[in-house]
């Protein structure tokens, strides 16, 4: 697995060479951007068997879904607490890949060097019966997941 370091641009990575990522590197972080809600009734990514947990802070509140104003200031913060250094791997995660592209673009506006958008995100897109967790994403890949 290459991650460019340096590169301001957020890339696309599918959901195993997130889990690669994050296994390989110790200061590597998966961060979930979704709701308390969507934590508590979809699920949480287990990390779990690599001896990590995932960083859970809301991009949008719900039930409002504004963006949290002060998103970029406390994830730095959770993420200064864990020993994360600017040019370490964060993996961001939402349902499906469009709320954790835009917060992963504020970290890297925020100076963090290496910023990841986990494509398909927890739940991939919808099938063909309208249901997701079944095409794409960490649930469909068979991950390590638990309900909130």
């Amino acid at each position: 697995m290459s991650l460019q370091h340096g590169d301001k641009a957020v890339d696309a990575v599918d959901v195993e060479t997130t889990w690669s990522g994050l296994t390989s590197s110790p200061r590597s972080q998966l961060v979930d951007v979704r709701t308390r809600a969507e934590w508590t009734y979809v699920g949480i990514p287990d990390l779990g068997p690599i001896g990590k947990r995932a960083v859970l802070v809301e991009w949008q509140t719900f039930p409002d879904q504004a963006v949290d104003p002060r998103f970029a200031e406390r994830l730095a913060g959770e993420l200064k607490a864990l020993g994360v250094q600017l040019d370490d791997d964060l993996f961001f995660i939402c349902r499906s890949g469009s709320r954790s592209l835009t917060a992963a673009k504020a970290m890297v506006a925020a100076g963090y060097r290496a910023c990841h958008n986990v494509a398909g995100g927890f739940e991939g897109p919808l099938d063909h019966e309208r249901h997701r967790g079944f095409v794409g994403g960490w649930k469909a890949a068979g991950l390590p997941w638990h309900q909130g």
